[in-house]
């Protein structure tokens, strides 16, 4: 059943999403060659606890990490590692949760380390483009699916392929809630959109084929033709005039 949010649960939703965003400017200029996934972790995982918050991720269904880390063929659900150091020309998507009153915030980015090849580059541009080509359509009375199709069609056009077996979701007290948001499909299908509705789209972007396989540590899933996959993701709570992107600074 879909969730609709009260103005007070908002207001929490858009604290919690300010603590998730200042996260990701916490980390950003530590994001560099020679860097490990772990000390990634710790970073963020220091600067939610100093800011009121907890980390969604830590302990869901099992995850060992604060965050999530993966880099360049791994789509998401990368697990933070001492092994794991960031090397120049990776890309390196982070996807971070925040909860703060019992809500959540939820948000992706995929950064360069270093100087990346221009196919890279172009990767995590589409990728961030397809969200907000995306968002254009979340507006109260449109269709969940409205979404959907305007993000495959800028990453198809674009070349890209848009990843089919993971989707973005509703989210509120639960990280996960009804809907799913698929970022593929046909427009003026799913459920109608209404003020007041909450929910993560999140496009991750294959540079190949779009399909993909889960690691043996039954997290990590990857590119099954060990391509480049980038991530971006935003809260955003349907209104009558579009959509707030709730998790920004």
């Amino acid at each position: 059943m879909i969730k609709i949010k009260s103005a007070h649960e908002v207001e929490q939703m858009r604290v919690a999403g300010r603590i998730t965003a200042e996260t990701f400017e916490a980390l950003k200029d530590h994001i560099k060659p020679g860097v490990t996934t772990m000390e990634l972790d710790k970073i963020a995982a220091e600067y939610i606890s100093k800011s009121g918050a907890t980390c969604s991720f830590y302990h869901y269904n099992g995850y060992p990490g604060h965050i999530c880390i993966s880099i360049n063929q791994e789509v998401v659900h990368g697990i933070p590692s001492h092994a794991r150091v960031l090397h120049e020309g990776d890309i390196v998507s982070v996807d971070i949760g925040a909860v703060y009153g019992g809500y959540h915030g939820d948000a992706a980015r995929t950064y360069a380390v270093g100087t990346i090849s221009p196919e890279a580059e172009k990767l995590i541009s589409v990728t961030k483009q397809s969200f907000f080509e995306g968002i254009e359509q979340a507006v109260s009375g449109n269709r969940l699916f409205d979404i959907s199709a305007n993000i495959q069609k800028f990453v198809e056009s674009n070349g890209c392929s848009v990843v089919r077996a993971l989707v973005g979701h509703g989210v509120g007290r639960n990280l996960h809630e009804d809907p799913e948001v698929p970022n593929f499909g046909t427009a003026g299908r799913g459920p109608r959109l209404v003020s007041g509705m909450t929910i993560a789209v999140e496009p991750m972007v294959n540079l190949g084929t779009y399909k993909v396989i889960t690691l043996p540590d039954e997290w990590t899933v990857v590119t099954a033709d060990g391509k480049l996959s980038a991530h971006y993701e935003n809260t955003i709570l349907i209104t009558d005039h579009g959509a707030e992107i709730l998790t920004k600074c």
